[in-house]
């Protein structure tokens, strides 16, 4: 019998939700560009559709699709990995120290090992000795924190322009724009005019003032996709995370292959530190992650475990963070309009779905959002640094009940217990 009985389709159950076709979801997506083009005529925001804050966006939203990546590749094999935060860390710091030593590159396969180690660390525990994956995970995140500020305080204070907390400065990796292409997308985006211009600042985004480790990350999602699911490799790493038992019995080392994909998760992490440390600020700062492993973890969530969902989420992720940095306060303003008339539509879509409760709430948030959109001209500064936060509670909750994780995902695996 070989490897691919286990992926054998079963049959359909009554009731279950069909998984969105990809002319669906494009039709969506341009619904919201069309939205969000309408918004910004309205409001006068133009920067919400900006080259500008779609690069921005775009490399904010690497470190957390890295990070995402990492958590798909454990939870595949069955290892709810809570410990990515706490292998982002390891990345920033092993990142710094090797990169402002021997150059950014070097940095960036330090940054990789790092995140593997905490990788190790995380599949000790829980394959080998069974830990509880959120004990496991969380303890991971207070060790990488507690052992990255105690070397720093033996790395980075006497080194030049170093100290307890920060490293000393970086090499770039340098950046590049696509010539000609990102030079009239930009003066096309300048042009401010309906959905052609907001269509223009969005692709321009994706190729103006691009890093080198940008175009890795990116070309990881598609790479993980096919490895993942169209490689006998990938589906014996994913058989272990749906029925290990049914595995073993073909032959598949499980543990080996959760070993492997707890390892290549913590990689992936890790990569995802290196690039705050290298490329987002050339610097290791403590506490520089903020967050932003469990941030990748509900990306990987909203995009119900394959690697195109954890990307659009990673990107959403990316650009509210991104208004931090670019007119926060306004252009927050004209999305809570956006918001506004989203929730409507979904207010529609559940009243045509017959739950006229959940529609009417909806459509009460909706009016809400419409009058605080009408009673002020800018939002509080602390409403756009909880953006990113607030936008992780919201995605998640809505997509809730899509989800469907590995069957034995987070469950403990003792090898022979099928025999």
């Amino acid at each position: 019998m070989s490897t691919a009985t286990i992926a054998k389709p079963q049959a359909k159950q009554p009731g279950k939700r069909r998984r969105m076709s990809l002319p669906v979801l494009l039709l969506i997506i341009a619904g919201v560009l069309v939205l969000t083009s309408i918004v910004r005529l309205i409001s006068g925001a133009d920067g919400i559709t900006s080259t500008g804050q779609m690069s921005t966006a775009l490399r904010l939203a690497v470190p957390i699709g890295l990070a995402g990546l990492g958590g798909l590749w454990a939870e595949r094999a069955g290892v709810v990995n809570i410990g990515l935060e706490g292998m982002m860390v390891l990345g920033t710091w092993f990142g710094a120290w090797a990169g402002y030593q021997w150059g950014p590159w070097t940095g960036v396969a330090f940054g990789i090992i790092g995140g593997s180690l905490g990788g190790i660390l995380h599949a000790i525990a829980t394959v080998t000795f069974k830990v509880n994956h959120i004990v496991s995970g969380v303890a991971l995140n207070i060790l990488a924190l507690g052992t990255t500020r105690y070397l720093s305080k033996f790395t980075f204070e006497d080194a030049p322009q170093g100290s307890s907390k920060q490293s000393p400065p970086i090499e770039s990796l340098g950046t590049f724009d696509i010539p000609g292409l990102s030079s009239w997308l930009e003066t096309l985006n300048g042009k401010h005019w309906f959905l052609v211009s907001d269509i223009a600042g969005l692709v321009g985004g994706l190729v103006t003032n691009l890093s080198p480790l940008t175009v890795v990350a990116v070309a990881l999602v598609p790479a993980t996709w096919w490895v993942l699911w169209r490689t006998s490799f990938g589906l014996r790493l994913r058989s272990c995370g749906e029925n290990p038992v049914a595995a073993e019995s073909l032959g598949v080392n499980v543990y080996k292959y959760k070993y492997i994909a707890v390892i290549v998760s913590g990689g992936f992490a890790g990569l995802g530190g290196a690039f705050l440390s290298i490329v987002a600020s050339n610097v290791y700062l403590d506490g520089q992650t903020a967050g932003r492993g469990y941030i990748g973890l509900a990306a990987m969530i909203f995009g119900n475990w394959m690697p195109g969902g954890l990307a659009l989420g990673a990107g959403l992720f990316g650009y509210t963070d991104s208004l931090n940095l670019r007119g926060g306060t306004t252009n927050v303003h004209a999305l809570i309009l956006l918001l506004a008339i989203l929730l409507v539509f979904g207010a529609a879509y559940l009243a045509w779905q017959k739950k006229y409760v959940s529609a009417v709430v909806t459509l009460v948030i909706s009016a809400l959002m419409f009058l605080w959109y009408t009673s002020v001209d800018e939002v509080p500064r602390q409403v756009v640094s909880a953006a990113p936060y607030l936008v992780t509670l919201l995605v998640l909750s809505l997509s809730a009940q899509r989800l469907r994780m590995p069957k034995a995902d987070g469950l403990p695996y003792y090898k022979g217990q099928g025999k």
